[in-house]
């Protein structure tokens, strides 16, 4: 066999070795970022349009949120927050519009006091989807109903709903220690708030 044929042959080979172990990287790297981001993985290749665009969308979260100093509530704080939150949750009842607005404020507080930075609601969502992401949706769905109220008022049941979620959020903040995510498979399905009324006011 000529020298030069067996040189075309490595180096074909080569490349396919190459192409393969490229492609089983993409893969790994999709697999890895799905089970991380769940369904904010799908929401940003959408967004996107490109899985590529996406993975360094979401790598780039990764990699700003491993430079915050990111730290646990301590149990005094933690309880402080508890506090605060029945509070607000009692001020539904009469004043429901208020207490959405005050659960929004409450949690973006026990954010900042956590160690994210809260300069705009973007870059609070993009900061909480490396670590919770699993909620992240209620957030979504709460604040957006909290500007709606403001533009035109909200139902007495919207509201009520954007509390839950709220909720919903709160709580996997607090009880977060920092360490490494949770799997909680129901974390995205908001539960009624003890003490919530159940029906209209």
């Amino acid at each position: 066999m000529p020298t030069w044929l067996v040189v075309v042959i490595v180096i074909a080979a080569v490349a396919v070795i190459g192409v393969v172990a490229w492609l089983a990287y993409q893969e790994r790297q999709r697999q890895r970022l799905r089970q991380r981001f769940g369904a904010e993985y799908d929401r940003t290749v959408e967004r996107h349009g490109s899985r590529r665009a996406a993975h360094r969308d979401l790598a780039h979260r990764e990699q700003r949120h491993s430079k915050l100093d990111i730290r646990p509530l301590s149990p005094s704080a933690r309880e402080r927050y508890v506090q605060q939150w029945a509070l607000i949750q009692e001020e539904f009842v009469d004043r429901p519009a208020r207490a959405v607005g005050e659960a929004d404020r409450l949690l973006v507080e026990a954010m900042a006091e956590r160690g994210y930075p809260t300069d705009g609601y973007d870059q609070q969502v993009a900061d909480l989807s490396v670590r919770h992401a699993r909620t992240l949706e209620n957030y979504r769905k709460a604040h957006s109903t909290m500007r709606e109220h403001e533009r035109t008022e909200a139902s007495t049941e919207a509201l009520r709903d954007a509390m839950v979620r709220y909720r919903t959020v709160f709580e996997d903040l607090i009880e977060d220690d920092a360490g490494d995510p949770v799997e909680e498979d129901n974390a995205s399905r908001p539960s009624r708030p003890r003490g919530m009324p159940e029906g209209g006011r």
